[in-house]
Formats: structure tokens, C-alpha cells, sequence
């Protein structure tokens, strides 16, 4: 297996492609990078940013580059040595046009090849629910969108159409009969009955109307190809029949205005195998799975076999060919069997890297019987950015918040609330599924013949909103005992919130352990256990809506602590805990992907280093925000005697602001305009004055006005002569916590990932902000410099980046001299025992130190932090004038002789090391022991 050094995560899109990606593959082998990790590469919609909403995942996305470019892209990664981990979709697709699969599916309802490749009701067994699948993609009610002539027919040489803007959907074969016979007569009198293309119009119906009803899969496909290809034929050739086809178009499109033109569309369209439907409707009536709440990704059935084959074979092959030599599976919880997913991924890919996305609460364990080498990186970040907030200044923070909004939040109440808003208003028809499901099994039973749908229904929201981590992983094999003690918490939990449903929870705690009755027949256990898996599926979409997309925008204590996987209840880590962490990974999971910046995380790392600081400093934060505040109240707006944007908005605005303010000037008004998006999306993710549901376009507007007032200087000078002493302080010492946060990231267990762009200073916000074009030719540039400055000049070059810090220049230069330690002491930093290190001294608590040893050799990483007690702003964290005696005792039997691998300068220490010495230089250490 092929163990990645380091991966550098590259988001390609159309602008950025495969040969983008080959013309920066030096730059990165330069800097350190020993594998390229990609955005997800396969044929996706047109025009897609990201790559998630995938349409075939057997194929390259064109967009990115034609299949010579990506071997061009690939043979110049492995002549530098480079692997590929690649970032792969199993869990859905894109609701499409473009995805010929779906559209199949549409076209030829039960008989189609692929119904069994999508979550739909279709597919329920033990039950027999064939309503039309729900198209939820129309911008407005159905009826207002016929008679807008916004759903139109369309008819060209692949058939006949349904089209909504860019939504083409394909019409059921028994349609063309209806459509064909349409005023019928007219034609018979203009062309004549004895046509020659009259009786081949004829014949086509005939052959419609004839369609033997047992013909499905390939054979129906072809015959229906034939058909079409019939009509296009008499279409192309004879005038009369082609404007006897627009004169049917046009009438079956209606005229807006006449509420009756629209009936025989109307018509056509109620007898489809799909059901075109306002958007907003799939948050009640939903009969197919979705990817989280978006309706315009459908879930794949990947845990049927033929699926999994077809849509992993282009992987496979790609893995075979050794241009994968790495997988990272996206939204492992939405599986509907992980466990039998990651055992069939290994069987067809072999021996290769493989990680997981996976939210792992801060006292979760990654089940150890995965065949994987670790998560993608959430639980080191969460556990990284805790050890440099002050935990000490918690309830100080506490007293900020609350006063500053006026009234008190409880996190845990306020994550219970907005689980149950989304169940209510996102998830509703996803639960009323399940709750049908369950009465299915309970009505078979003497003890659950009483229960009704709306009991069952309230027994299932409650067992979700009150469960504490992403999902169980309950096989039909058997339940761990993690998940039993789980399973039985949530009950106890749920029974105290609801105490008249405790029939209906002891009804599903029985089937959650799968305490099965002696009774029971196979098929009913087979019942029992596909009910179990289904319900582990809504946790895990439940705890991303209802807390990382809702609670952690309206939760604003601290914002840097609001991350994906994060519980910014707890304010901040022990330096004891991280060790402990970082012990365990070493031992259960050395290879996992240590990050801290994603393209789904809610800031950049730079950003919430900056934020942190602000833990630091609670007594002039409270007094700095409610002066901003007072400057500011004059551009709040007023309706019906309330406050636009409200306390908590505003609170949310400021730290946004002290983390996301640019070094440069130049940089001024696309910040505005960003920060003016990013508050529209956090208010409306905040679900409180307006929703994606239910925009209040009113309080929108007052938040955008807000940001643009505030942040303009010929209106808010009071404030930004205010804001911008405490801003900068805030990032000058920022910038030492991200140097402290690299260090960490790059030598403790696991495998360093870095988010593309951010070897600079990263100042994003939440996507699509983070996916904004990088300028890897200014990163190129700089790095050349710096690798010839350390050439003949290190500790000039160190002096050179200290003066001029706002650049980013000093980040890139530790970003590479810690891939270099990597790729020289490979060995050491991937297997090497993990020890944390005792510190002494004045500024004790201000140092996180461990080392790394394996037989002879050790390095020991030194990442100080709480920099605001160390130094005064402009001045730098170096030397015996801030250390003093602060010292760590090193590890036992170890060299006395060490090399600064980042300055390249020796030092001596016996049994102790003082920092004056490790951080003479510069703000981090890294030490390697010298042979004696």
C-alpha cells in the first residue's frame, strides 16, 4: 500500500482542469506534496463547481479535459513520484436530465433496466407503494408554472420532452399515442388517408398500442428506439406531418391566460411515471432518498451488488491502471451497510490507501473494524483548533454572549430545537416514510397492533433528534456494544421527553437490538433488520442539518469553534486531551488524514486561528463589541418596532469580520461583496428570520445594508477607527497560531492535508467562498525564492519573512521545510511512537510539545501558543527576553546533540531544552536528535 506523505486537495472545475492540474504538479512536488487529492473527477451536471452532483460515474466529466489530458496529468504526477487520492461518490446522484440512468428510469417507469440503481419507494420491499416517483424541481407551484408556459413539450430526434429551463424530462411511451392521436382527423384530411406516410403514422400507433407488456430491460429499450426512430423519420421527411407535430406542441403548451389551454398538458403530465412538483414540496411528500435534504441529489442503492459493480467499475479500473493509489469515500454514514460497502470496495481495489468522511463526536471512536486507514481529517481539526482556544475564558464568553443578545442559550436545548425544525420542515415526508415502514411491522404484532402512523412517526422524531453522534452500524449480523449502550441511552432519553410514547420506544429499542422474537419467520426478520438499517440512514443527515447547517449559525459564542464536527459547547481542548488523541491515532489509526481546512468547512483554518485569539482577550473583546455595537445602531433597519439584523446576527457579523479581514487594502470592496453572500447564506442556514424555504427578502436585505454600511468608511468611520486596532492585534497573533497549528498538523500521527491555497494565509469563508480561483503562480514564485534564499541565507531569509508576515510568505516556508523533515525522516513521523512532553517553567502552559521517536531517532515539535500573554503586537515569540526559563524535559535516552530541521541550526540539550534556544529563531520548532 502506498502511504501518502503528504496530499494537497485540489477542487477542479471547468476553469480549473486536468491541464491546470499538470501545469502545477511541479510546484507541488516542490513544495512537499507527495499525492494529488482530488475533487471528485467523474461526469457531473454541466457547469458543476464541485463535482458532488455527479451524472455517470463510469466515465471522466469532460469539462475538466478529454481522456488524453487526464493521462497527461497522470503520467506527469507519477514522473514526479506523486499518488492520486481520489475523492469518489458512492452515495448519490445528480437529479438530472443529464443523468441517462434516472432519465430511464422516467421514461420507462417499472420496466426500466436501472430501477433498482435509486432510493425510490419503488424499491420498499414488504410493501407495495408505486406512486409516481416526485420530481421537486419546479421553482414554483405546478399549476402557476403550467400556466406561466414555463413547463413546456418538446419534441426532437430523441422524442418527446418535458421542459422546464434547463430540466428535460422524457415522456412515457403510452404518451406518444395520446399526443400522436391529437386532432388526428385534421391530419387525415390534409394529407389524405391513403398516404403512404398516413399508414406508416398509423402503424406507429398500431405498434404502440401493441408493446407486449411482458417486454422490459434491453429488449423494450430497443423496440422503443425503433419507434421513436419511425417518427423522426416521417418527422424529417414530409411537411405536413412535421407541422401537424408544432401545431400539437403548440396547442399542448397552452397560452397563459386561457386556464383550460393547459388542460391537455395537464393531462399528458399526470400520466408520467414522475410528478413534477414545486420544490419545496420535497420537504413533506418525499418518496425517494435524497442526500441530505437536497432534493436535487438522488441516493444510489449502492448496497445492491449489480449497482456497486457498475458504478465502481471505472474506479476499479482506474486503480488497476495504478492512477488511483488512493480512495477517500465521501459520506460514509449515508451508506445503507458501511461495513459491507468498505469490505466489497477492498475486494475490488485491492491494497490501497483508503480513508472516509466521517463526523466523529469528540468522544467517538472510528469503528476498528473498518478496512480503512482512518477519516478524512474532521476529528483531528476539531481537536487541533480546541488547544488554542482558552478554556479558561469560557465563562467570561459565556457572560459576552449572553448579555451582548440578551438572553441565555443553552446548546443542548438549542440542538434539540433545531433537529426537530428540520425533522418538521425538511425531513417530514423522510420520517412519514419510515414511520410507514414501522407500522408495517408493528401491525403484524398483538403488542403493536394499537400503534398508530402519527405515534410512530413521533416516537421515530423523537429517537433521532435526541441521538448524540452521526449513526449506528448495526449489521444484520449483529450490534456492537457501543452501539447497543448508545441505542439504549437514546431510548431512556426519549422516553423522558415523551413518557405517554413509551409503548412505541420500547417497540423500537426491541428492534434497534434486534431482539427477535422466536416466532418470527425469515422474512420477518429480514423486515425487522431492513427497517434498523433505513433508520441508522436519517441520523446522520438529521445531525448535519439540524446542528453543522442550522445551530452552528445561530449558536455564536465563539464562532472558531462552529465547525463541521465540532461541538462548540465545548470551549476549547486540554493540551492532556490532544496528546491523548494524538496517542490513539497512533495506535489504532496511523495513516489517517490530518486536516484543517476541507471544501466543507465553515472557515478557513486562518480564520478561526485568528477567532481563537479572541479567547484570550475576553475582557477587551466585551468592551470593543458593544462600542462597534453603539457606532452601529444607526444602520440597523426597523420594522413594526424590531431591529434589523438582530443581536445574535450582528454578534455572528463582527467575529466574521476580526477573522476574515484582509491583509491588504486592495482587497476591500470583494470583501464587502463577500462578506454580504456569506451572511445571506448563514442567516438563511440560521432558519430564524428567513430560511431557503421561506426567504424573507425584507431582513435580507437590512443584513446586506448593514455590511455595507458598516464597512464603508464615509459612513462608519467611528467604527472602522474603532474596528481596526483590535482587528489587526487579533491577526498579528493569528498568524503564530496558524504557524503553531502547521507544525502540529504535519508532525503529529497521520497523513497532513492541505486545502488548496492554504500554504498562504487562508481567509475564506464557507463554500463557494473557498472554492474561489488560487494564484499558484504567486505561490510558485515565492517558493523558488525561499528555497534558493535557504540555499545560502537561512536565518537572513527567517529575518525577511518575520518583517513581512501579512504576506503569507512565512507560512509557505514552514509549510515546506516541514514536508521536507517529512520525506527525510519519512519512517519516524509515520511510525513513530508518540510522547508527550512535560514542559516547566514561567510560560509552561504557553508550549505543546511532544516527540516522535523510533529506535535511535527522535523529533520533538514545539507549537507554542496563547501568543496575546507572550508578546506585544509587532513584536516576535523568539529568544530568552519572552521564554525565560520555560523549558521540556526531553525524553529519556535520547541525543544531546539536535538539529533545528526548520532553521537548520544546531542546538544542545541534556535531560532538558530550554525554549529560548528551540525558539530562537523562529516561532515553531522542529528537532531532530544528531548521531553522537
Amino acid at each position: 500500500m502506498r502511504i501518502p506523505r503528504a496530499t494537497y486537495r485540489i477542487q477542479f472545475t471547468p476553469q480549473f482542469g486536468f491541464e491546470n492540474a499538470k501545469a502545477i504538479a511541479t510546484y507541488l512536488a516542490d513544495l512537499g506534496i507527495s499525492d494529488l487529492y482530488a475533487s471528485p473527477i467523474f461526469k457531473a451536471r454541466s457547469g458543476s463547481t464541485h463535482g458532488y452532483d455527479i451524472v455517470d460515474p463510469t466515465q471522466l466529466n469532460p469539462e475538466l479535459g478529454t481522456n488524453e489530458s487526464f493521462d497527461a496529468l497522470i503520467s506527469e504526477i507519477q514522473s514526479l513520484e506523486m499518488g492520486w487520492l481520489q475523492d469518489i461518490v458512492p452515495n448519490h446522484m445528480a437529479y438530472s436530465s443529464e443523468n441517462e440512468y434516472l432519465m430511464d428510469i422516467l421514461e420507462h417507469g417499472p420496466d426500466s433496466s436501472y430501477t433498482d440503481y435509486f432510493d425510490l419507494s419503488w424499491n420498499v420491499p414488504f410493501g407495495d407503494r408505486q406512486e409516481r416517483i416526485l420530481a421537486p424541481l419546479l421553482g414554483d407551484f405546478y399549476g402557476v408554472s403550467l400556466e406561466n408556459g414555463h413547463i413546456q413539450l418538446q419534441y426532437e430526434q430523441n422524442g418527446l420532452t418535458v421542459n422546464y429551463y434547463s430540466l428535460k424530462l422524457p415522456l412515457r411511451l403510452e404518451s406518444y399515442t395520446k399526443f400522436l392521436t391529437y386532432n388526428l382527423g385534421k391530419l387525415t384530411r390534409t394529407l389524405g388517408r391513403n398516404h403512404p406516410d398516413f399508414i406508416k403514422l398509423l402503424g406507429i400507433l398500431y405498434i404502440l398500442k401493441n408493446v407486449p407488456s411482458e417486454v422490459a430491460g434491453k429488449q423494450r429499450q430497443d423496440q422503443i428506439a425503433f419507434i421513436k426512430g419511425l417518427v423522426w423519420e416521417i418527422y424529417t421527411t414530409n411537411d405536413l406531418i412535421r407541422e401537424f407535430i408544432h401545431e400539437n406542441l403548440k396547442t399542448f403548451n397552452g397560452e397563459p391566460g386561457n386556464s383550460e389551454s393547459f388542460n391537455p398538458l395537464d393531462d399528458l403530465l399526470n400520466d408520467q411515471f414522475y410528478r413534477l412538483a414545486f420544490w419545496k414540496v420535497g420537504a413533506e411528500e418525499m418518496n425517494y432518498r435524497r442526500f441530505f435534504t437536497v432534493n436535487e441529489l438522488i441516493s444510489v442503492k449502492v448496497e445492491e451488488l449489480r449497482v456497486f459493480n457498475n458504478t465502481h467499475s471505472f474506479i476499479e479500473k482506474l486503480v488497476a491502471e495504478g492512477k488511483f493509489t488512493g480512495l477517500r469515500i465521501d459520506h460514509i454514514d449515508g451508506l445503507y451497510n458501511p461495513i459491507q460497502y468498505l469490505e466489497r470496495l477492498r475486494e475490488k481495489t485491492g491494497d490501497v490507501y483508503i480513508t472516509v468522511e466521517k463526523i466523529l463526536e469528540l468522544t467517538e471512536d472510528l469503528p476498528e473494524n473498518w478496512q480503512i486507514e482512518g477519516t478524512s481529517g474532521y476529528d483531528f481539526l476539531n481537536y487541533i483548533n480546541g488547544v488554542f482556544c482558552d478554556k479558561e475564558a469560557e465563562l467570561w464568553f459565556d457572560k459576552i454572549y449572553h448579555a451582548f443578545i440578551s438572553t441565555r442559550v443553552d446548546y443542548a436545548s438549542l440542538v434539540k430545537e433545531k433537529k426537530q425544525l428540520i425533522l418538521e420542515k425538511n425531513l417530514a415526508g423522510d420520517i412519514d416514510n419510515l414511520a410507514l415502514l414501522l407500522k408495517n411491522i408493528s401491525s403484524k404484532y398483538r403488542y403493536g397492533n394499537d400503534f398508530t402512523v402519527n405515534g410512530l412517526k413521533r416516537a421515530i422524531a423523537e429517537v433521532l433528534t435526541v441521538f448524540p453522534i452521526y449513526r449506528t452500524y448495526i449489521t444484520p449480523d449483529g450490534i456492537g456494544e457501543s452501539d447497543k449502550l448508545t441505542i439504549q441511552d437514546v431510548i431512556n432519553q426519549a422516553k423522558e421527553q415523551v413518557p405517554l410514547l413509551q409503548h412505541e420506544l420500547n417497540f423500537i429499542e426491541k428492534l434497534m437490538l434486534l431482539e427477535f422474537d422466536n416466532s418470527l419467520s425469515q422474512t420477518e426478520r429480514e423486515q425487522w433488520i431492513y427497517f434498523v438499517l433505513r433508520m441508522q440512514q436519517y441520523s446522520g443527515p438529521l445531525m448535519a442539518k439540524g446542528v453543522e447547517d442550522t445551530t452552528l449559525y445561530v449558536y455564536n459564542r465563539l464562532l472558531s469553534l462552529n465547525e463541521v464536527g465540532g461541538n462548540p459547547s465545548h470551549f476549547g481542548i486540554s493540551v492532556a486531551d490532544f496528546h491523548s488523541f494524538n496517542q490513539k491515532h497512533q495506535a489504532t489509526w496511523p495513516h489517517t488524514m490530518n486536516t484543517t481546512a476541507t471544501h466543507d468547512t465553515k472557515r478557513g483554518e486562518d480564520v478561526r486561528a485568528r477567532l481563537n485569539v479572541l479567547s484570550e482577550l475576553p475582557e477587551e473583546w466585551e468592551e470593543q463589541v458593544n462600542i462597534w455595537s453603539h457606532y452601529n445602531q444607526g444602520h440597523r433597519s426597523i420594522r413594526q418596532g424590531f431591529a434589523m439584523p438582530d443581536r445574535n446576527d450582528e454578534y455572528f457579523l463582527y467575529q466574521t469580520l476580526i477573522g476574515a479581514f484582509p491583509f491588504a487594502e486592495a482587497e476591500h470592496e470583494s470583501f464587502v461583496e463577500r462578506v454580504k453572500e456569506y451572511m445571506i447564506k448563514a442567516i438563511r442556514e440560521a432558519k430564524v428570520h428567513t430560511a431557503w424555504l421561506r426567504p424573507d427578502s425584507e431582513y435580507e436585505e437590512a443584513c446586506t445594508s448593514f455590511v455595507e454600511k458598516v464597512l464603508n468608511p464615509s459612513i462608519s468611520g467611528q467604527f472602522i477607527e474603532a474596528f481596526h486596532p483590535l482587528q489587526q492585534r487579533i491577526a498579528y497573533y493569528g498568524m503564530f497560531n496558524s504557524l503553531s497549528q502547521t507544525l502540529l498538523k504535519a508532525t503529529a500521527p497521520g497523513v497532513p492535508d492541505i486545502y488548496q491555497g492554504t500554504e498562504l494565509w487562508e481567509l475564506s469563508l464557507v463554500d463557494p467562498d473557498n472554492r474561489r480561483p488560487v494564484d499558484f503562480e504567486q505561490r510558485r514564485s515565492y517558493l523558488s525564492t525561499i528555497k534558493e534564499q535557504i540555499k545560502t541565507d537561512i536565518l537572513g531569509l527567517i529575518q525577511e519573512l518575520l518583517n513581512h508576515k501579512n504576506d503569507g510568505r512565512i507560512k509557505l516556508f514552514l509549510t515546506a521545510q516541514l514536508l521536507k523533515a517529512r520525506k527525510d525522516y519519512l519512517s519516524l513521523f509515520q511510525d513513530g511512537d508518540y510522547q508527550p512532553l512535560e514542559i516547566h517553567g514561567t510560560h509552561a502552559n504557553h508550549i505543546i510539545a511532544f516527540g516522535r521517536q523510533l529506535g535511535n531517532q527522535t523529533a520533538i515539535a514545539i507549537a507554542p501558543r496563547f501568543f496575546t500573554r507572550l508578546v506585544q503586537p509587532g513584536k516576535d515569540p523568539l529568544g530568552e527576553s519572552v521564554w525565560q526559563d520555560t523549558h521540556l524535559e526531553l525524553p529519556p535516552g535520547t541525543s544531546s546533540s539536535w538539529k533545528n530541521v526548520l532553521t537548520e541550526q544546531p542546538l544542545q540539550g541534556k535531560e532538558t531544552l530550554s525554549m529560548a534556544s528551540a525558539l530562537a529563531h523562529f516561532p515553531v520548532a522542529l528537532l531532530v536528535s544528531s548521531a553522537e
